[in-house]
């Protein structure tokens, strides 16, 4: 069994991780923890990390992942690009997943919209809109940013726009829409449960196992390519 701990234990995305790893037998849950607690007795006795916290708690705790050779799994959003680069630094040291999306058929529409721009091209307008609920703190989602990322590098020229929604209790969606003078192509993902991202984080845990370094992405753990 592979021994995780769970960062954020009491927030929405780690209970919901929590729960899922006590009914999956191939997860030993060996500590949870808050951003109230100190953090390093936890991780010192697990093979992985799980982390959906603040991008300054998840530097804190890959410090320690780092100084405990811990693999970690990264689900954090609004991270810096000066927090990314230590995160690939650390990389070369302790095995580690990192997307801003961790459910699988959003992995799914990052690739489909790769594919669209490589085929559209620049005469296509893009437009992405992306809703959450209030509670969200960073606008636009990682998953916008990681789209219109996606996009650029496969679709030289794309003209993207984002906007952004935070009302009620909307789990989350992303709509991507190319439009030209002549069509309109739109992808769509529409979260139903936080459980699908809490399910892709413990799937990316498990493909951590047995592995010493190296950063991934959850398009390796699901192998869309």
């Amino acid at each position: 069994m592979i021994k995780i701990c769970v960062s954020g234990s009491k927030g929405k995305m780690g209970s919901r991780i929590i729960g899922l790893a006590k009914a999956d037998k191939r997860f030993d849950l060996t500590g949870e923890f808050d951003l109230d607690c100190p953090a390093e007795s936890f991780i010192k006795g697990c093979d992985c990390l799980i982390e959906f916290t603040t991008p300054q708690a998840t530097m804190e705790h890959l410090a320690l992942c780092e100084k405990h050779k811990k693999a970690m799994v990264i689900g954090t959003t609004g991270l810096s690009d000066a927090e990314k680069e230590k995160i690939g630094e650390a990389s070369k040291r302790i095995a580690i997943v990192l997307s801003p999306n961790m459910s699988v058929g959003v992995n799914l529409l990052f690739k489909m919209a790769g594919d669209a721009a490589r085929v559209l091209g620049a005469e296509y307008r893009v437009d992405i809109s992306e809703a959450h609920h209030v509670h969200k703190k960073d606008s636009p989602s990682g998953t916008a940013k990681e789209l219109a990322r996606i996009i650029r590098s496969s679709g030289p020229g794309a003209d993207i726009s984002i906007k952004s929604v935070r009302e009620g209790e909307i789990v989350g969606d992303h709509t991507v829409t190319f439009e030209s003078a002549f069509d309109k192509v739109q992808l769509t993902h529409s979260a139903k449960t936080r459980d699908i991202f809490a399910k892709g984080a413990l799937e990316a845990a498990f493909f951590l196992s047995g592995k010493s370094k190296g950063l991934y992405t959850m398009k390796e753990v699901v192998r869309l390519d």
